[in-house]
């Protein structure tokens, strides 16, 4: 079965740089990610679609419209109201088409926008869907440590997932690795938060927060937000091994200029960024990955 794949960026939002780049100090990192007069560096929030046959399938939401205006200011955030409504309108998609969600993990960036602001009260954004969710992850969200708790604005995404499974909508998975969907596999890290799910089929893998951007391949590279960060490195080691065994493309969640990459080892035996893959600037357009 053929497939299309699709990237959009609902919106784009700001975190420190020293959060983002961890122990590397600014004189390297600012080198190719240069920060605001906040120390504030721009990042994207990209989400894929595969369409396949009479399955639509998003990767991940967003941050969504209804933090206020202290958050939106705080994060720099950029997108406006119903950013994912607008961003799928740009592939001719409606909310109601989406027939599977995959979620990441439950940190607001990556959720945000599964639910809308009603009357006061979260509404799912997307009725239609089975949500994709790891069990573990999902578990974790309801007891996070204090030091990621801030990551997790469960009173926000808790209700809507509530409904997806009073509806009988949510598909819970299970172990570190596995079938999504036909086609569609998956593996988890678990160095920044426990159970990160990340997606794949034989074209690419969505890296989510293991590897953000094309400047986090390096694997010393780890963000100061991880949980654990040594496992993180070994994490990353596993990951890039398969990419490049399996000759996929990453696709990085966070990167405002390239949305993926290729992976080789340079001459020292490190792994680097073969071809990089560039956003274009002009909202959703097609990946194509040979």
């Amino acid at each position: 079965m053929s497939k299309q794949y699709f990237s959009l960026e609902p919106a784009r939002f700001k975190l420190d740089g020293g959060a983002m780049f961890g122990i590397i100090p600014k004189p390297l990192w600012s080198k190719v990610h240069p920060a605001d007069e906040m120390n504030r560096i721009e990042l994207a929030l990209r989400l894929i679609v595969i369409k396949s046959g009479s399955k639509n399938i998003l990767i991940d939401t967003g941050i969504g419209d209804y933090h206020g205006e202290k958050f939106d200011q705080r994060f720099a955030v950029v997108g406006g109201a119903s950013p994912l409504e607008k961003a799928l309108a740009e592939i001719q998609l409606r909310p109601e088409d989406i027939t599977d969600l995959v979620i990441s993990h439950l940190h607001f960036d990556h959720v945000g926008g599964i639910g809308k602001m009603v009357d006061g009260k979260m509404e799912p954004v997307l009725k239609n869907a089975i949500v994709h969710l790891h069990q573990k992850h999902y578990e974790y969200s309801h007891h996070p440590t204090e030091r990621d708790s801030g990551s997790f604005h469960f009173d926000d995404f808790n209700p809507v997932l509530e409904w997806y499974k009073e509806q009988h909508q949510i598909h819970f998975l299970e172990g570190i690795e596995g079938e999504i969907l036909p086609g569609l596999k998956f593996m988890c890290s678990m160095g920044h938060t426990p159970y990160l799910l990340h997606p794949y089929d034989d074209k690419f893998i969505y890296m989510a927060d293991l590897i953000p951007t094309s400047n986090h391949v390096s694997i010393p590279w780890v963000m100061g937000y991880d949980i654990s960060p040594g496992v993180t490195t070994k994490d990353k080691f596993h990951f890039l091994s398969f990419i490049n065994d399996k000759k996929l493309a990453m696709i990085f969640e966070h990167d405002p200029v390239y949305f993926g990459s290729t992976v080789k080892k340079n001459e020292k035996g490190e792994f680097v960024c073969a071809q990089k893959l560039p956003y274009e600037p002009r909202g959703a357009y097609p990946i194509f990955l040979s």
